[in-house]
């Protein structure tokens, strides 16, 4: 059987035939009582790598995210995000359910976030409304398309935020991919916020697993979370080998997926019934409209009739994205693909 080619997500990736060898020889010990010496090695570089005094393995980027908010927030305020923010439409309204908080969502044109756009919705603490205990910024932007948010519209949301005595956390599930595109350490790219989340098991390859990083104070209390929602993994050690080396070795390569990335949007925008300006694909995620008759859930299932993976993401909205197991033919083929379906008689618009 031909093998698809599976453009759904950058979480489909599968582990690297180095990283199975590491895991199947993985060090291991109990990590809840902070004896797995790979986790704690994991746990050391990604400090490290983000200029941090900590950091914390869990088992997803949501846990992460959703730590983050807990520690930083009390029950009752609003956490600041962009409205297509992963916070807000892909945890399972945990921000509510686990922390008592109310998302207040900004809707923006571009899909990131500024500082001039943020600050209207700060609200101080008071006998009218809920006071703001949070900024959440998401970079890339996952629903936007995989945008970036600049460093210079960071460091104004850092300062203002600092100014208001608000903590700031960065939901950096694709951190790498901005930093990779923008040219600039990720270090550098994250150093004013409180907390950061960035995900191992998307474009880096690892099978399973998110870092929480912080200062040492932060993670101590997010280590007690991570065991509330259940994420204390005893012998963790034999996912964490994998983690290392998608931290140390995957990131030099993430700019060939956004050099896939564009030739499928260069290639889309050519074609008739599809709506996408190329300049807005910046990293590994392409999301276009289709302008004819032919529906995302119609083009999503004539797709996987050719062996090809997509994903509907609204009723004329579909998202593409470009990984480590996905080459420039296989991107090539996707849109061979695309074409045809397009071209077909029976999808005239």
């Amino acid at each position: 059987m031909e093998t698809l080619i599976d453009l759904r997500s950058d979480t489909v990736t599968r582990p690297t035939p180095e990283m199975r060898a590491a895991m199947a020889a993985a060090e291991v010990g109990d990590d809840v009582y902070g004896e797995d010496p790979t986790v704690n090695l994991l746990e050391k570089r990604a400090a490290e790598n983000f200029g941090r005094e900590a950091a914390l393995f869990v088992p997803t980027g949501t846990m992460g995210n959703q730590i983050a908010i807990r520690v930083h927030t009390q029950p009752g305020q609003e956490v600041i995000c962009e409205a297509r923010a992963h916070i807000l439409d892909w945890e399972m309204a945990t921000a509510a359910a686990f922390s008592g908080c109310l998302l207040r969502t900004v809707t923006t044109k571009r899909g990131t976030l500024t500082w001039q756009e943020i600050e209207p919705l700060v609200h101080e603490r008071s006998t009218f409304r809920a006071a703001t205990g949070l900024i959440e910024i998401e970079n890339t932007a996952n629903m936007a398309g995989g945008r970036i948010t600049p460093l210079a519209a960071m460091e104004e949301i850092w300062t203002g935020a600092k100014e208001r005595g608000l903590p700031v956390h960065l939901d950096g599930a694709r951190i790498f991919n901005a930093a990779a595109a923008l040219g600039v350490e990720v270090k550098t790219l994250t150093r004013g916020f409180d907390t950061v989340m960035f995900c191992l098991s998307k474009g880096l390859c690892a099978p399973v697993g998110s870092m929480l990083v912080g200062s040492q104070q932060v993670i101590d209390s997010a280590r007690i979370v991570r065991k509330a929602l259940g994420g204390g993994m005893r012998q963790a050690g034999v996912l964490a080998a994998a983690g290392l080396i998608a931290l140390e070795q995957m990131p030099a390569r993430l700019h060939e997926d956004h050099a896939n990335a564009r030739l499928l949007a260069e290639a889309l925008a050519t074609l008739e019934g599809v709506a996408i300006d190329p300049k807005t694909v910046e990293t590994n995620i392409v999301i276009f409209r289709l302008t004819g008759k032919v529906t995302a859930a119609q083009m999503v299932a004539a797709l996987k009739t050719r062996g090809i993976l997509a994903s509907a993401v609204g009723p004329d909205a579909i998202r593409l994205v470009t990984h480590h197991d996905v080459d420039r033919a296989a991107c090539l083929k996707a849109v061979d693909a695309l074409t045809e379906i397009l071209e077909t008689p029976a999808h005239a618009h």
